[in-house]
């Protein structure tokens, strides 16, 4: 605890303010606000009963910094910066602070096109949602086009077709670009595009239905089907609205909480629509409450991201008391600029919204726990499987992918007991091997990634497997002792018979080989990291091998740029022609000098001139 802390007191000021207690090294605990600097800094110190948080808080206190702010409203949004910024480990942390996806309609061209569409608005046109995630904003563009037919090409490839594209022939796009449906047909349908993702879908069915009539009167009864099966999508999209909200414009907040893990479900509702909802998992210091969780929930995000204020809607549902609730709706409102109400329903619409929510809350949380709980336990058998000494904290595995030795990739995922830890994954390009030398290429990779985490002066993983056998081990080992790294546990893992699961063989150093059961809990936490970084390596090799068989060889010449490369192609007929042409055949082509005509002969030919 501070020394002298009744000095510091009695010089606090009565104003408004955010305030951040500090530990010895002057990091940041906690960062909280106060309507009244003084009384609220100074309730830390009293003598009352406090929760077993504050009492762990107050004893690692060492210092506070206090700002004075000119209102409270801006003490929320300085601490809801200062949290961002530090990241206290005393305060509510929200882990995901993404911005949300719209559905843009470009208005301004005139077939206008949909698309997907992130961060603040700056485009002209016209937005939809925010939705909860990619996907669901993907899965109503997918409706949207098998109902409305729009284009969602970009603008460079409308304008550059000469025939209609792939989705025209699967009926998802009425052919814009090559004038297949007039300027008028194809604003009517947007014109119903819009109005349904502004939740009148009743008024676009009627509308459908008049339209169906018309064409069956005329006989025309290939437009009456099409309108017939239009109407017929959009009914069974009513009728998956389980929610019934006519105009609603909420967010409707579930929660829940299992063995010290809490879930946040986000229902999110638009123009009397359910656009989806979001599972979040805060990390929250032990002892908080409900009421604080949420209230910091709601906070974070709707004011950490610009882009977020532009979603905050017009009413939120919660189930706590939400302290401060007049604030925040004060700040939700100021920043949105149109009135935002925090309510906790007791009955009515409202309330199974928020049932369907917690119970969503519920499911979700049930799938997390189960999941990371099952990790921990495979971690656990992992540890007595080796004989460590301690559960593994880190643990690392490699892989080598290539075809044929060409464009070798490595790969490094990361695990904890908790499962991967996809931000620290490394991919890594091998050169300067014999082709197709997975020794080499998996001595390469461990020398620099190890050399690289001495330079970094990185925490060293616990345990290190190799996708490989004793060979690929025995270089593994030989890179240890060249940079004199000792106490990490090595092991191979070779694949059993026919490559069967199950069936691995362990190989660790100075042990015979090992073999666990086929249904032994650290074999299946081996295999679950030893797949993922066979797939990390296949997947990044997929992509450096397609990358290098898109380029020309002609790219790799000194002294053959763009247009020399082009002459080239056009006077031959291709890069074949190029290969097979003699060196006095290259000098004829305009441009090409003799030097220059041996050097791309050498090239082509891996020779001499």
């Amino acid at each position: 605890m501070m020394r002298d802390i009744k000095t510091f007191l009695a010089h606090l000021s009565h104003h408004p303010g955010v305030y951040q207690m500090l530990d010895e090294k002057g990091g940041v605990l906690y960062v909280g606000k106060a309507k009244d600097l003084k009384k609220r800094i100074s309730s830390y110190f009293s003598n009352r009963a406090k929760d077993l948080k504050t009492q762990s808080l107050v004893e690692h206190i060492k210092d506070i910094d206090f700002t004075v702010t000119n209102t409270e409203n801006e003490a929320v949004l300085l601490e809801c910066n200062l949290i961002k910024k530090h990241r206290p480990r005393y305060n509510v942390l929200l882990r995901d602070d993404k911005s949300y996806p719209y559905i843009l309609i470009t208005n301004q061209h005139t077939y206008p096109r949909i698309d997907v569409y992130r961060g603040s608005r700056k485009k002209n046109g016209l937005y939809f949602g925010p939705y909860p995630s990619s996907l669901a904003v993907r899965e109503t563009i997918s409706l949207l086009q098998k109902i409305f037919r729009l284009r969602t090409c970009r603008d460079s490839y409308f304008d550059a077709r000469t025939r209609p594209c792939l989705l025209y022939q699967i009926n998802r796009c009425s052919g814009p670009c090559v004038k297949l449906i007039s300027n008028t047909d194809y604003a009517h349908t947007v014109h119903l595009a819009i109005m349904f993702l502004e939740g009148k879908s009743n008024q676009v069915v009627e509308e459908l239905q008049n339209k169906m009539e018309n064409a069956a009167t005329t006989l025309d009864f290939e437009l009456a089907t099409f309108y017939r099966d239009q109407i017929t999508r959009l009914r069974q999209i009513q009728d998956r609205q389980y929610v019934n909200v006519t105009d609603g414009n909420a967010d409707v907040i579930g929660f829940a909480m299992q063995s010290g893990v809490i879930c946040i479900q986000l229902l999110s509702i638009r123009n009397g629509q359910v656009l989806g909802s979001r599972s979040y998992f805060p990390r929250v210091p032990v002892h908080s409450h409900t009421d604080e969780i949420i209230a910091a929930f709601l906070t974070q995000h709707y004011l950490h991201d610009t882009s977020h204020i532009e979603s905050i809607p017009k009413q939120i549902i919660v189930e706590a008391a939400i302290p401060e609730r007049a604030l925040l709706e004060n700040v939700l409102t100021e920043q949105a600029k149109h009135k935002v109400e925090v309510i906790r329903p007791l009955r009515g619409e409202k309330k199974k919204w928020l049932t369907m929510a917690t119970l969503s809350a519920k499911q979700s949380l049930s799938a997390h726990v189960a999941n990371k709980t099952n990790t921990q336990e495979r971690a656990i058998a992992l540890q007595n499987a080796l004989g460590l000494k301690k559960l593994p904290q880190r643990i690392e595995c490699f892989d080598i992918s290539h075809s044929m030795g060409e464009a070798t990739v490595a790969s490094c995922v990361v695990f904890d007991q908790n499962g991967p830890i996809k931000s620290d994954y490394r991919r890594f390009n091998i050169q300067g091997i014999t082709p197709g030398d997975d020794v080499a290429a998996m001595h390469q990779v461990l020398l620099r990634r190890f050399k690289r985490l001495q330079r970094d002066e990185v925490t060293l993983p616990d345990v290190v497997l190799i996708d490989g056998g004793k060979a690929q081990l025995a270089a593994v080992k030989a890179v240890m002792a060249e940079l004199g790294i000792r106490d990490i546990v090595l092991v191979g893992v070779s694949k059993g018979p026919q490559r069967k699961p199950g069936l691995e063989t362990l190989h660790i150093d100075e042990q015979p080989p090992m073999h666990l059961p086929s249904n032994s809990l650290a074999l299946h936490f081996i295999q679950q990291i030893r797949d993922e970084a066979h797939r990390f390596a296949i997947t990044s090799h997929r992509q450096r091998r397609d990358k290098s068989r898109r380029q020309s060889p002609l790219e790799l010449i000194a002294g053959i740029g763009s247009k020399r490369r082009r002459d080239l192609l056009r006077y031959f007929g291709g890069i074949q022609g190029v290969a097979h042409a003699s060196l006095d055949e290259l000098i004829k082509v305009p441009g090409i000098s003799r030097s220059l005509a041996e050097r791309i002969f050498a090239a082509l030919h891996d020779a001499t001139v």
